[in-house]
């Protein structure tokens, strides 16, 4: 029943900070000249979809639904020494110049406002307060609701609205001053999870499970054959889909290949990189509510059977304000105990009801 686990949401106003502006003037060159090149050649005006709206619906939909067994704290900026576990001094040093400032980091969709470097370090900071926090028995799971997002972030580029990877720092963390062996990381963005896969792909005590709208969909990468390397050889695990997949795919891609690769690999913490572009409203994938409370189920069985109460969400993408709202939603009800809907194929439950409202009709009895 919804309440009988105990959930502890992160979140810190400072991530509020990061509000790229494409009408802002950016620092000038040769970038700024080219992002302004791709935007200027567009059909349509484009805006910043990575924008501090997201998190306000979210939270605004938490206040008017509040969930019984959810309970709030603030998050707090990763160290220097916290971020240097996977990202290099030197683009550390390229991200700390622009603090402040206006500019495109890269034309990967990828700027900063004033406040962004700020906001990126409490990011990856609150991931990292969410798994101390459930490493310290405080609650049965957490959920950090932060952005910038992180998973696009790569050892030296930020890339795809992301600074800094929050979960991979946060994995690092737990590794380093946690006590963590083997870490599962499960990426159900509708984006592959470039950064992530780059940081630990030779990694044998990380295993990223990884479920994504299949390239040439944005970043192009995550193929099935991208196992690993090394000895980290088998340890990451791509799902590739198709554009239109939804609840009956990735349930079954859930069941039959994360469970029983968890139960070979028994993670002792989990980490989900939750984004929520994979529901249909976002046009990428087709997952409903009922998809999200489902995926979550099964997580939360994982960790039961592996690591009780060593479970962490960090929230990634998801840009249609409605769906990523009620989408947190389905999956903090999970996360304090409810039970997940059997999710069925759209329209389903409607055409029944028409059958039994139009078919005496037509039929002599």
């Amino acid at each position: 029943m919804i309440g009988d686990r105990s959930v502890i949401l992160f979140y810190d106003e400072r991530v509020l900070g990061h509000e790229p502006n494409i009408e802002e003037p950016f620092l000038p060159g040769r970038l700024a000249r080219r992002v302004n090149e791709v935007l200027d050649g567009l059909d349509v005006k484009w805006s910043y979809p990575e924008h501090p709206g997201r998190i306000k619906a979210i939270r605004e939909y938490l206040a008017e639904k509040p969930i019984p067994g959810v309970i709030y704290r603030s998050g707090k900026p990763a160290t220097r020494e916290q971020l240097s576990r996977v990202h290099t001094l030197s683009y550390l040093d390229d991200i700390q110049a622009m603090r402040g400032k206006n500019a495109w980091l890269d034309r990967d969709t990828t700027a900063v406002s004033a406040g962004s470097v700020e906001a990126a370090e409490v990011a990856a900071g609150t991931a990292i307060a969410a798994v101390e926090a459930v490493m310290a028995g405080e609650s049965g799971s957490a959920f950090a609701l932060v952005r910038p997002p992180g998973h696009h972030a790569e050892p030296v580029r930020a890339r795809g609205f992301c600074l800094f990877n929050n979960v991979a720092v946060a994995v690092a963390h737990a590794q380093a001053e946690l006590g963590c062996n083997r870490v599962l990381i499960i990426d159900w963005d509708a984006h592959h999870a470039n950064g992530t896969q780059e940081i630990f792909y030779a990694d044998p005590d990380v295993m990223l499970f990884d479920i994504h709208r299949a390239s040439p969909f944005y970043p192009g990468s995550g193929h099935l054959d991208e196992v690993g390397a090394g000895s980290g050889e088998g340890t990451t695990i791509n799902v590739p889909l198709p554009e239109g997949s939804g609840d009956i795919a990735i349930v079954k891609a859930f069941r039959e290949i994360l469970v029983p690769a968890a139960d070979w690999f028994e993670p002792d913490l989990i980490l989900v990189s939750a984004g929520f572009d994979l529901h249909r409203l976002d046009l990428a994938l087709n997952l409903s509510y009922h998809g999200f409370a489902a995926i979550t189920e099964i997580v939360q069985e994982i960790s039961d059977r592996h690591c009780p109460g060593k479970l962490v969400l960090v929230l990634e993408g998801g840009y249609h304000l409605e769906s990523l709202a009620r989408g947190v939603h389905s999956v903090v009800e999970i996360l304090a105990g409810g039970d997940a809907p059997i999710p069925v194929e759209p329209g389903i439950e409607e055409v029944a009801a028409a059958v039994e409202f139009h078919v005496s009709a037509f039929t002599d009895d």
